[in-house]
């Protein structure tokens, strides 16, 4: 057998093999097409929702005071605001507000122009001007009670060093979370016993939980007070003002969708 008689046939047995194995994957496709555009297996499941609430009574108070002074320099200004800063911090401390609980919002410099109109005539009026008369320096404290007993007495003490205006007081619960954690175990045990009835209504067994979610308002209920929001008096009223604080609703909303059999 010549040279060219062995390479004929080992052509022809490579071509054999490479018809083969197209065929092979040719057959391979073709069934796979079969397959093309089915939807994937839905499991069965069934979805409950649950509600559960907590109520507690809060246990932390949080307000912002305003100190501003007018001075014709930044130096002036800034020496009568931190005077009346500090006098309206140290009534804040001595009430027993800790340190940590004590901090600045804000603090601002601004010029404070005078417009000055120029005499007119009969027949002009010549624009006006801005004089520079000095600076305002403002300061605002955040301040966070935890002895509510002792509010009333601090907004008294307050007013007494001459604080111009104390703002925004509310009421709140330190520990939020463990609120929170109690209505969502109500609203959790809601919805099982709820899945638990529907299965045996539906005679199907509960098999495990595919999928879970909750949801909890976060409610501050602010109180709100005539002279909370301009400017308190500055003589020590004979009275401190009582400050009732309520109670607060956390409410937790769940869904948990069971796979059933």
């Amino acid at each position: 057998m010549n040279e060219q008689t062995k390479l004929f046939k080992v052509g022809s047995l490579v071509g054999i093999l490479l018809v083969a194995f197209l065929a092979v994957l040719t057959i391979k496709e073709i069934k796979s097409i079969g397959y093309v555009g089915k939807d994937t297996p839905i499991m069965n499941s069934i979805s409950v929702n649950g509600k559960g609430e907590a109520v507690a009574i809060p246990d932390i108070a949080t307000f912002s005071f305003s100190v501003t002074e007018t001075g014709k320099t930044v130096a002036d200004a800034q020496a009568k605001a931190t005077e009346r800063t500090n006098n309206a911090l140290k009534a804040v401390k001595d009430s027993g507000v800790a340190e940590k609980d004590i901090k600045t919002l804000s603090y601002s410099i601004n010029p404070n122009y005078e417009y000055t109109q120029g005499p007119c005539t009969q027949y002009s009026c010549p624009g006006g001007k801005q004089i520079l008369k000095g600076y305002d320096v403002s300061q605002t404290i955040e301040v966070k009670v935890r002895d509510l007993t002792k509010a009333g007495e601090l907004f008294d003490s307050i007013g007494s060093v001459g604080v111009q205006n104390v703002n925004g007081l509310t009421f709140s619960i330190d520990d939020m979370d463990s609120i929170k954690a109690i209505a969502r175990a109500d609203a959790i045990a809601e919805a099982k016993t709820k899945a638990k009835k529907i299965a045996k209504d539906l005679g199907v067994t509960l098999v495990r939980v595919t999928s879970f979610y909750d949801s909890s308002d976060d409610v501050v209920y602010p109180y709100g007070r005539e002279a909370m929001g301009g400017d308190i008096m500055a003589q020590k009223a004979s009275v401190a003002p009582e400050i009732p604080k309520g109670e607060q609703k956390i409410t937790a909303n769940v869904s948990i969708t069971y796979e059933i059999r």
